[in-house]
């Protein structure tokens, strides 16, 4: 694994916002050089100097367990300096705006910043005002590119590929981000996707997604490579979707029988938190065709080539 200037460049972007923006051969990139990095997680010295005196800064203004401090772990393991923003105790509690914030911070000139917001498009807002890179971490009901990345690459490494792979996603698809990242990704590198989950939490005209739609688990899961199921978004529910988190167990949630219906070496995902009992039962969630550790560990090695691409696009942009 080559460090220093030099190395190719992955992205053509300057920000990572969407998958929308990314072409297949960037996708696959990508998720080649997260491979690499996944191995470096193995070895005893996992520090590299990629990144040695640039600045990276996380501004999470919504709750994050995995991806903040995944983000956090790549930028150091790359050798940047990392700040964490809290925004519970910063100037934003005081009334300060969006775009004031993103002037304060460009005054620190960080090279890479990583935001996650509840409203969709801050993350464009801030790629339109700040002189660094932009990545965005999860932005409303639009996207987490990152997260559908990470899943990519746990599926390509349990399948070997992702084209014509099944993957059957399963819940709360409406109000989901990471079901939209994952959808435009895995379409675009030639999977098979459907989507079950109750009418009112499926997207209006999904077929138009380019996805198979379903409206009962079971006929959703038969003969599926990969079972991703999702949280339900209730923070971002503004009425009742569900009759009760009972009846959703019952018809939508998945157990030992439903998934007997997908493949024998099929895998389960989930990119958490997970509601157990819920969404999914236990014994699913830590048998033997969970993949969501992994998909956790898959979380730091994508951000760290995420991270490593885009900042070879600052040194191409500073030599010029």
């Amino acid at each position: 694994m080559a460090e220093g200037a030099g190395k190719p460049r992955i992205l053509k972007g300057r920000h990572l916002l969407g998958v929308a923006e990314l072409s297949i051969d960037e996708i696959t990139a990508l998720l080649d050089l997260a491979e690499e990095y996944a191995s470096l997680a193995r070895r005893r010295d996992r520090k590299l100097n990629t990144l040695r005196g640039h600045t990276h800064i996380n501004l999470f203004f919504e709750p994050s367990t995995r991806t903040q401090s995944s983000f956090e772990l790549a930028g150091k393991r790359l050798g940047a300096d990392v700040m964490n923003m809290s925004v519970k105790t910063s100037s934003v509690t005081k009334g300060e705006t969006l775009l004031d914030t993103a002037q304060t911070l460009n005054a620190m000139r960080p090279d890479l910043l990583v935001i996650r917001h509840q409203h969709s498009g801050a993350a464009e807002l801030l790629a339109q005002k700040m002189s660094c890179a932009v990545i965005n971490a999860g932005d409303g009901w639009h996207e987490h590119p990152t997260q559908a990345l990470l899943d990519a690459l746990t599926i390509r490494r349990h399948r070997g590929k992702l084209e014509n792979v099944t993957v059957t996603i399963c819940g709360d698809i409406r109000h989901s981000r990471v079901a939209r990242s994952n959808i435009l990704l895995l379409t675009r590198m030639g999977a098979r996707v459907r989507i079950v989950g109750p009418g009112p939490l499926l997207p209006p005209n999904a077929e138009r997604l380019g996805v198979e739609v379903y409206h009962r688990m079971e006929p959703a899961l038969e003969g599926a490579d990969v079972v991703m199921m999702l949280r339900l978004q209730k923070e971002r529910m503004d009425g009742a979707y569900i009759p009760s988190e009972r009846e959703y167990y019952r018809f939508w949630g998945l157990n030992e029988e439903r998934l007997k219906l997908a493949k024998e070496n099929a895998i389960v995902m989930h990119p958490g938190p997970m509601n157990r009992g819920l969404e999914i039962d236990s014994s699913i969630a830590d048998g033997p065709r969970s993949v969501i550790r992994e998909q956790v560990e898959m979380g730091v090695a994508v951000r760290m080539a995420v991270l490593d691409a885009l900042a070879r696009n600052l040194e191409t942009e500073a030599a010029a």
